[in-house]
């Protein structure tokens, strides 16, 4: 009975966690980050104390579930909902200027707000023209623009246009789903293949564009090989 308890709310738990997003921790809003919390905290009643039903689990931590859901509905449709939930962004550096009262706000000290820019590559902190502490805690920084990285744009090159490359085999699986989506079929990867000299399951990763650049990683080499079809 213990190991169908725990197998059962260990599926329940991941469909919950799917239904809420693809976040992760990190990133999770307060109401995100509570409703996990609880939902674990309710999970556990049921399989340490076997003599609790399983509805005494599944029914609160439906309930949750609703609720959260329900509240993120109506933070999408009121802006004073989202803003009393999850909180605003608040501009710690702004013009180059330290923002001390906002620093002592949100209870951030100058040594966790350095931290936070070389997390993003930044070591100077006169550097930045703004920093902006976003409603998930993460810190989002804008170096002046003499300090940020050229791009291709500054130097005059015409960059080409990027393309999403779709995952035709993964680790030997062939993932004909996404053969559909670029309108190609298994008799064209075949041909792929052989002119590879592989099958499927010599094929660690192969990836295909719609304008047909292949990149084809062999499980036997780490090298990557790239042909045009």
């Amino acid at each position: 009975m213990i190991l169908l308890r725990t197998i059962l709310f260990y599926a329940v738990l991941i469909i919950q966690i799917r239904l809420m997003g693809k976040r992760q921790l990190s990133q999770m809003e307060p109401t995100e980050f509570v409703v996990t919390i609880l939902i674990a905290n309710l999970a556990s009643i049921p399989l340490e104390e076997p003599q609790h039903s399983i509805w005494s689990g599944l029914l609160p931590m439906a309930i949750i579930l609703i609720a959260e859901r329900f509240l993120s509905w109506i933070s999408l449709k009121d802006i004073r909902i989202r803003r009393l939930l999850c909180g605003k962004p608040v501009i710690l550096i702004e013009n180059g200027h330290l923002l001390r009262s906002n620093l002592k706000r949100t209870r951030i000290t100058l040594d966790e707000l350095s931290g936070k820019l070389r997390e993003q590559g930044i070591l100077e902190i006169e550097t930045v023209q703004y920093a902006i502490l976003e409603t998930n805690g993460s810190l989002t920084a804008f170096p002046y623009p003499a300090f940020q990285p050229a791009i291709a744009k500054d130097a005059g090159i015409e960059a080409s246009r990027q393309e999403l490359p779709y995952t035709v085999i993964s680790d030997g699986q062939i993932l004909s789903e996404n053969l559909s989506l670029l309108g190609r079929d298994l008799h064209w990867l075949q041909s792929v293949l052989s002119a590879n000299r592989c099958a499927p399951a010599d094929v660690l990763l192969l990836t295909v564009t719609h304008r047909g650049k292949t990149h084809l990683i062999r499980r036997d080499t780490p090298h990557c090989d790239s042909i045009n079809r």
